[in-house]
């Protein structure tokens, strides 16, 4: 069956302290992601604000919002205008003491077609992460909506195989990853650009199927002084044969644009039987946390 085409865009901008800014920034680019084309929009993770998990500090709590919160309702009432879907990443308050990093995909008519809540949360230094975020309790969800059927997960999900596989067995064409990464405060001569690209381009080449993955870019200092991260931007989208179609700039703002050819997932499925070969009578172990010689 023909699947035709579809137009995807996502977002890439430094975040500031000022929330009401960033929010309108990412107004901005989204408006001039449907000037281009893009019928389905993505915004960067946690794009409202700065990366508050540099530090500890509690007060960062009063910062999420439910999901019919003002940052959602503003991106429902765009995605209408525009005509266009969007997936739009908060810090979602569930109740008192329960926060997830989430995002919501409204339709093009604004109907919010659901929340996924991020599963995989990180810990290391200045990515203090745990403190902040519950594991994600949604499913790994396909969203069907006008323009095209779709997955989304958030930044430290996109180096785990197993959900990526999940959404393309559910019928995902393409799966979103927004994501904010950046510099590794404990290893400051690293730069894991070239890796994040190539981790999750993999992904795409395992399941025949499109990747599309964004990222805020730009210095973001600790808030108590005590340090300073850098991300690195590079949004991108691979196709089915892990070839970039659309690369954004490297530690620059920009916007990532690209057509994808949804047909082109068949085919590579056609010549390149992954999906097929699978024996998952013999994957039991994978289920453990550690497996014995």
């Amino acid at each position: 069956m023909n699947k035709g085409k579809v137009t995807v865009g996502m977002t890439q901008f430094a975040c500031v302290p000022d929330r009401d800014a960033n929010i309108k920034k990412a107004e901005e680019q989204i408006r001039a992601l449907a000037q281009k084309g893009a019928k389905i929009i993505c915004t960067q993770e946690l794009f409202g604000g700065i990366y508050f998990a540099q530090i500890i500090d509690y007060t960062k709590y009063d910062w999420a919002e439910p999901v019919d919160g003002p940052t959602n309702q503003k991106m429902s009432s765009l995605a209408k205008e525009l005509d266009v879907v969007i997936v739009s990443c908060f810090y979602e308050y569930a109740m008192d003491g329960v926060y997830y990093n989430s995002a919501a995909v409204f339709d093009a008519d604004g109907s919010n077609l659901g929340v996924y809540r991020k599963h995989h949360i990180p810990e290391g230094p200045q990515y203090i992460e745990k403190y902040y975020f519950t594991p994600g309790d949604s499913p790994y969800l396909v969203f069907k909506t006008k323009y095209g059927k779709f997955g989304v997960l958030i930044c430290w999900d996109e180096w785990f195989p197993e959900p990526t596989r999940i959404l393309a067995l559910k019928g995902a064409d393409f799966v979103f990853y927004p994501s904010a990464i950046g510099s590794e405060p404990d290893n400051p001569d690293l730069d894991t650009s070239q890796t994040w690209v190539d981790g999750i381009r993999g992904h795409g080449i395992h399941n025949n199927f499109y990747v599309c993955a964004c990222n805020r870019v730009g210095r973001e200092d600790a808030v108590d002084g005590s340090g300073h991260m850098v991300f690195y931007g590079r949004g991108f989208v691979s196709d089915p044969w892990g070839n970039l179609v659309a690369e954004g700039k490297y530690n620059e703002e920009d916007l990532i644009v690209a057509e994808l050819d949804l047909d082109e997932i068949k085919r590579a499925r056609d010549i390149l039987q992954f999906h097929r070969d699978r024996r998952v009578d013999s994957y039991a172990e994978i289920l453990k946390l550690s497996i014995s010689e």
